[in-house]
């Protein structure tokens, strides 16, 4: 059975399957499936200066105390454990990650331990300015998120900034040499999904990589209702309609989350990444380092290890090692979003990081 991609689908397994055989404790970092976890996401904020309809409530946000947030010493002793571990690539997420003061300086002691890939998700609204900075750093590349090409539409989703300020970070991104630059667009039906084309054309016209994400339930008011999730399937449809798309094979060793599919006419690509109708837990290979020192190995677990009471306890890297092990070692087989007794974690995406 192949993807629209290509690529193997992996069977579906119950939430409570298990693998059997003791926890490791040497080699890679792998889950009970034999999953082997490459892949760090690090939040270095839970605060945004954005309120998107999909995420946040307008008002009323509760943000972390700043003694419960990590330093940066601390992330970047997590970030060499885990390097040491084969962790091969990092991304920066937040909240805003360009909201936390000289965020660069992270960037550049987190780059120094030598991973492959240093990358970073935005909203756009700092980078302008910060690119050049955070490309000096070390920082390979930007996914910055953009919702809509109209700029009332923009102000509507994300209740505050403005369309023309993402728009140049973008450009100022490239100019920087991070790249490639990915466009990330949540789809919601009724709100946005009419621009699946645009989005396609601006692809084409500007060689990002548009990604469509399927609405996810992860929003911290809890509205999300599946009759708003956009299936891939539908997007897809819909850009093919106007340009014919070929799947393009993904690259060996890396289970991305987006399914990319090329323009027939060679005039770009576009991505897909359908966590709620297509999920691609099989091959996910992501652990997850939260602001205030916490790691999950899924976005929709509340299964969480806290790494940073061994840090401020005195405790040494085999310690620290211990927990990343201990988190993979406790994942689930998928994230159970269709399941019957799906239950929404308690921590929304701008609390865990993207």
């Amino acid at each position: 059975m192949t993807s629209p991609a290509g690529g193997a689908v992996p069977v579906a397994l119950g939430r409570r399957d298990r693998a059997p055989g003791p926890m490791p404790t040497g080699g890679p970092l792998v889950d009970r499936f034999g999953r082997v976890h490459t892949d760090l996401r690090i939040s270095v904020t839970d605060r945004c200066n954005f309120r998107c309809v999909y995420c946040m409530p307008e008002e009323g946000v509760p943000f972390l105390p700043r003694a419960e947030i990590l330093s940066y010493e601390e992330i970047a002793r997590v970030a060499r454990v885990a390097r040491e571990l084969g962790v091969q690539s990092v991304r920066f997420t937040g909240g805003e990650p360009l909201l936390r003061h000289h965020v660069a300086d992270l960037v550049g002691m987190v780059a120094a331990l030598g991973f492959d890939d240093v990358a970073l998700t935005t909203n756009g609204t700092g980078l302008a300015t910060l690119a050049p900075r955070l490309a000096a750093a070390g920082l390979q590349r930007v996914n910055i998120s953009c919702d809509s090409l109209r700029p009332e539409r923009f102000a509507a989703i994300r209740r505050r900034g403005d369309l023309a300020t993402v728009l140049g970070a973008m450009d100022a991104a490239e100019a920087a040499g991070l790249t490639p630059v990915k466009v990330n667009v949540v789809v919601l039906a009724g709100v946005n999904d009419d621009e699946v084309v645009d989005f396609a054309g601006f692809a084409r016209d500007t060689g990002r990589l548009v990604r469509f994400i399927e609405y996810m339930p992860l929003d911290a008011g809890g509205g999300w209702r599946r009759d708003e999730v956009v299936p891939a399937a539908d997007i897809l449809a819909a850009i093919a309609a106007r340009w014919p798309l070929e799947p393009q094979a993904p690259t060996p060793g890396d289970p991305a989350p987006a399914e990319v599919y090329r323009f027939a006419d060679g005039a770009g690509a576009i991505g897909v990444v359908a966590s709620v109708t297509r999920p691609f837990c099989g091959t996910c290979n992501r652990l997850r380092l939260t602001a205030d020192g916490s790691v999950r190995n899924c976005l929709f677990s509340d299964d969480e290890r806290s790494v940073r009471a061994v840090l401020r306890s005195g405790g040494g890297d085999d310690e620290v090692a211990a927990v990343l092990r201990q988190a993979v070692w406790g994942k689930h087989p998928g994230h159970g979003i269709n399941d019957p007794g799906f239950l929404r974690p308690s921590r929304s995406m701008s609390m865990i990081g993207g």
